[in-house]
């Protein structure tokens, strides 16, 4: 049995946020309902059209879903996610501050009704504070939070590549309503769940924070390097390629320069005996690794590397991750259906020997439509009525 097999999951979800909480709930076996607009859906279906027509976040995020279309505008289209809400688990919800109240979803009427559903409000920066109705995208959020302060370089910040504060919020979403589902187990109530992007990345933050706390100074971003830790960072070789190679501690540094770059020099040398020495004087050591590695190939600078016990990689682009052998030989990749046939992604990270995940197709925009209005025990006619009236 998966283990949140017989669990319900109403999803009144759009972007990252919510659909990647509600996706791993459906990977372990829950049945996630999503509930969208009918003039469209989760705006994420149009980021793009690269997977076949069907846009990359959108395939990523929406596996095993059932979706209903609905006119949420409309007193029937309300009625019909009432009955929803009334027979799920768990209902999660990241719209626009404010409007899920206005669709009869506000926390304190939900717990009265229905004392055993577990909520989950995910916003852009929690409930309270002035920023409470703000709204707040991925990029805002990471800016606000101080992380794209510390990404990219000294003259130019950046924004990380994948969008962190909804990745964030949509995983603590995950783990609360795993706690939750067990609370109830022991209880029998149900609890509600508030997750702002914002508190998300600012946990993340948790060491630079400290550091502007505690040392009242702010980390400096440095590209593919690490404020922390030196040297570390990215190293062309001489194949063009580009070697990633560091150390996290005194005894890495001296085998990286008596056994690596043949420099026992370097290791005895007072200047560089500590990791806040090496810091200090990152770009000469940066400068002495770059003409090593810039002499061999990769190959031969990992080789090295290895037999030195040092943590090494190669910088790889997502096309060449594609091929990544680490994914390929260990079976990674899973298949799964969609409105344009079996497409390709990845299996959910943990390793679990006891059951298989869940791989169920992503949904066209309403096409359990009906099927979910039946369960409800709206009959034909009804279903009828709606359709004629825009209402699905």
């Amino acid at each position: 049995m998966m283990p949140l097999a017989g669990t319900t999951v109403v999803a009144v979800e759009q972007a990252v946020a919510a659909p990647i909480c509600t996706r791993h709930l459906g990977d372990l076996g829950a049945r996630v309902i999503k509930v969208e607009n009918r003039s469209g859906g989760d705006f994420a279906r149009d980021y793009d059209d690269t997977v076949r027509g069907m846009a990359a976040h959108f395939v990523w995020a929406n596996r095993n879903k059932e979706s209903i279309a609905l006119d949420l505008k409309h007193p029937r289209g309300r009625e019909v996610l009432a009955g929803l809400v009334a027979t799920a688990d768990v209902l999660v919800q990241n719209l626009a501050p404010g409007a899920a109240a206005r669709l009869g979803l506000d926390v304190a009427g939900l717990r009265a009704r229905h004392p055993r559903l577990i909520t989950v409000d995910i916003s852009g920066y929690g409930r309270g504070g002035p920023q409470e109705t703000a709204r707040a995208y991925d990029l805002l959020v990471q800016s606000e939070a101080g992380s794209c302060a510390i990404t990219g370089s000294p003259d130019e910040p950046a924004k990380p590549g994948i969008p962190i504060a909804d990745i964030g919020a949509g995983m603590y979403a995950l783990t609360s309503v795993l706690a939750a589902l067990l609370v109830r187990e022991r209880t029998g109530r149900g609890t509600a769940i508030s997750v702002g992007l914002f508190d998300a990345v600012a946990e993340w933050m948790g060491f630079a924070l400290n550091q502007a706390r505690y040392g009242g100074f702010d980390p400096r971003p440095n590209g593919l390097s690490s404020p922390m830790v030196a040297p570390y960072g990215a190293y062309p070789t001489g194949d063009e390629q580009v070697l990633v190679l560091g150390t996290t501690n005194d005894r890495e540094w001296r085998r990286l320069a008596a056994k690596v770059l043949d420099r026992p020099d370097l290791a005895d040398d007072p200047r560089y005996a500590h990791n806040a020495l090496r810091v200090e004087h990152r770009a000469e050591l940066d400068e002495i690794i770059a003409a090593w590695a810039g002499g061999r190939t990769l190959a031969e600078a990992r080789a090295a590397a290895e037999a030195a016990g040092l943590g090494h990689a190669r910088l790889n682009s997502p096309t060449e991750v594609l091929a990544h052998p680490q994914l390929s030989e260990r079976g990674r990749w899973c298949e799964f259906g969609s409105p344009v046939g079996p497409v390709e992604g990845l299996l959910p990270p943990p390793e679990v020997d006891d059951w298989e995940w869940r791989l169920d197709p992503v949904p066209a925009l309403g096409e359990h439509t009906e099927l979910i209005l039946r369960e409800l025990d709206f009959g034909e006619r009804d279903i009828a009525m709606m359709r004629a009236d825009n209402v699905i």
